[in-house]
C-alpha cells in the first residue's frame, strides 16, 4: 500500500488533537498537583515475572524475536516485556523517563539474575542505539506529536517495529468516573486502532493480531480505588473521594479473583511492520 500524505497528516493531527484535549482537560480539573514522577505511585502495577508462562500477549513477542537481537523497549517501565524478551535476545535497551520505574526494572535484573538489559532513563525520541527491532508496548496513546515519534522509531530499527496497544486505551476504565466526579465526559485518547489507520496512510502495511483481554480485576477495593484517584487527579480525603467510593462500590464486580468494574476490556493488539514508514511530511 502506497503513502497518503494528505490522509497521513489529517490522522496526525486528529491524534494530536484528542491528545491535547484530553491534557488540557486534567489541567481544568485536576484537585492534586502533578507528580514529578507520575508512575511512581504505581510502579508495583508494572511488575510481572519474567519467566511467567500464559501470557498470549508475551508470547506473541517471544514469537516475533530473534536470537542475536537487539531489541529496543521504548518505554519500557518496570520491565513487564524488557525482562522476558531478554531471556530470548541477545540484548534489550529499555528505555524509560521514570526514574521509579528504572528502580523497578533494576530491582528485577538483579532479583531474576538477568543481566543483557541496559536501563536508560530518557524521553523518546532519544539518542540511543539503533537495535533490530523497536517495541512501544502501552505507549503512544497520550504522545503528541505523534508523527515524530513514528519517525524515530522506524529510524531506530532494522528489521522491525512493534507495538502492543489496546483498543481503547488503558486509562478508559476511570472514564466511567469522569463525568460522576468531574461532571464532564473525558476525552478518549487514541489507540490501537488509530495506529494502524495512521501507519496505513503513512505506507506501512501493518499487520495486527488481536486477542482478547480478560476483564480486569484489583486485588480489593482499596488497590482500586489508589489507581481511579491516579487517574481521576482527586486526593484521597475529599468530597470528590467519597463520590467514587459510592459509585464504585455501587457498579463493582466481586468475584474469587478480586474487584472488577462492568466495562468491555476490548481486545489487545500486536501490531508489527517494517520500518520504512514515511512520513507524513
Amino acid at each position: 500500500m502506497g503513502a497518503d500524505a494528505g490522509r497521513a497528516r489529517e490522522l496526525e493531527r486528529a491524534w494530536d488533537v484528542r491528545v491535547i484535549a484530553n491534557r488540557e482537560q486534567v489541567e481544568r480539573h485536576r484537585l492534586v498537583p502533578e507528580a514529578r514522577d507520575f508512575y511512581a505511585p504505581v510502579t508495583a502495577r508494572f511488575i510481572d515475572d519474567p519467566r511467567r508462562v500464559g501470557d498470549p500477549v508475551l508470547d506473541a513477542l517471544v514469537g516475533l524475536a530473534r536470537p542475536g537481537e537487539t531489541w529496543l523497549d521504548i518505554g519500557a517501565g518496570a520491565g513487564r516485556y524488557a525482562l522476558p524478551l531478554a531471556l530470548h535476545v541477545d540484548r534489550v535497551i529499555a528505555l524509560d523517563p521514570s526514574p521509579g520505574m528504572l528502580a523497578a526494572l533494576r530491582e528485577g535484573m538483579e532479583r531474576h539474575d538477568i543481566h543483557n538489559v541496559d536501563a536508560v532513563e530518557g524521553r523518546w525520541p532519544a539518542d540511543t542505539a539503533r537495535a533490530d527491532v523497536a517495541l512501544i508496548a502501552h505507549v503512544g496513546y497520550d504522545v503528541a506529536p505523534i508523527g515524530p515519534f513514528l519517525d524515530a522509531t522506524a529510524e531506530a530499527a532494522a528489521r522491525r517495529c512493534v507495538a502492543v496497544l489496546m483498543e481503547r486505551s488503558p486509562a478508559s476504565a476511570a472514564a466511567t468516573f469522569w463525568p460522576i466526579i468531574h461532571g464532564v465526559e473525558r476525552v478518549p485518547l487514541p489507540a490501537c486502532p488509530d495506529l494502524l489507520d495512521l501507519l496505513e496512510a503513512r505506507g506501512a502495511s501493518p499487520t495486527c493480531q488481536r486477542l482478547p483481554q480478560p476483564p480486569h480485576r484489583w486485588a480489593d477495593e482499596e488497590t482500586l480505588l489508589g489507581q481511579l484517584r491516579h487517574q481521576l487527579w482527586i486526593p484521597d480525603e475529599s468530597p470528590e473521594h467519597d463520590r467514587l467510593v459510592r459509585a464504585v462500590r455501587e457498579l463493582a464486580v466481586r468475584d474469587e479473583d478480586g474487584i472488577g468494574l462492568p466495562i468491555d476490556p476490548g481486545w489487545i493488539g500486536i501490531v508489527d511492520w517494517q520500518p520504512e514508514v514515511s512520513s507524513a511530511g
